[in-house]
């Protein structure tokens, strides 16, 4: 499993964090201020940091700089504050994404195995949901009935709808998850990709892809199959 550390000094937080992070097959660290976290990374190996910008003692800005000076490890700045300025301090200290408070835990974690993908590190490939499994390695989804070999982006896609049953993605989300934050094209190429995997999948397997007018879209099982 992956070792994440949430360095916050507020303990509902990083309460609410590992939960969501637990749930999804992480394992979890945590330390109440930047000091601390350094004593912590200083014993124990760490696949990604989740830091606190407003912190005693050591800030996020200050430990995100100690930190680069001898790791290389996918940061995740999280703060209370939204202005540009501290996004600006961030990304110059070394951090790799920016969540502002108050944030959807499921889009922290969406960024953290993004994060994750990016530095290579290694995650968990296959989610089995109903009768289906999805495998991201051999981009294939299957059943009791049959294996169907998909497109990249349309594994990607069903995996990310399969980590969260019944959550409604926006196609925002979908968007800067799958296709990255710089992505310029349509919002369309959503819905195309959505459209491709109904037609190869809600065939043989149990798992339905919901429209929900104005937001995005979820996956559910299909009810008596």
């Amino acid at each position: 499993m992956n070792k994440i550390l949430v360095v916050d000094d507020d303990p509902h937080i990083r309460k609410l964090i590992k939960i969501y992070l637990e749930n999804s097959q992480f394992t979890v660290g945590e330390a109440e201020d930047g000091q601390k976290a350094l004593d912590y990374v200083a014993h124990t190996k760490v696949d990604l940091m989740i830091v606190d910008v407003m912190m005693p003692h050591v800030n996020g800005i200050e430990l995100t700089e100690d930190i680069r000076r001898y790791l290389d490890i996918p940061i995740l700045m999280v703060t209370a504050k939204g202005e540009s300025m501290d996004k600006v301090k961030g990304f110059q200290a070394g951090t790799d994404d920016y969540l502002v408070k108050p944030f959807d835990p499921v889009e922290l974690v969406l960024r953290v195995k993004s994060l994750l993908k990016r530095y290579n590190i290694s995650t968990s490939k296959t989610i089995e949901i109903g009768d289906a499994k999805i495998d991201l390695e051999t981009l294939t989804v299957s059943s009791n009935k049959e294996t169907v070999l998909l497109k990249k982006k349309e594994c990607e896609l069903l995996f990310m709808l399969a980590s969260s049953p019944g959550k409604i993605f926006t196609r925002t989300q979908l968007i800067e998850s799958l296709w990255g934050m710089d992505y310029e094209g349509d919002e369309r190429t959503v819905d195309v990709h959505i459209n491709r995997l109904r037609q190869r999948v809600e065939s043989f397997s149990s798992l339905t892809i919901i429209t929900v007018r104005g937001l995005g879209y979820r996956l559910e099982e299909k009810k008596g199959v």
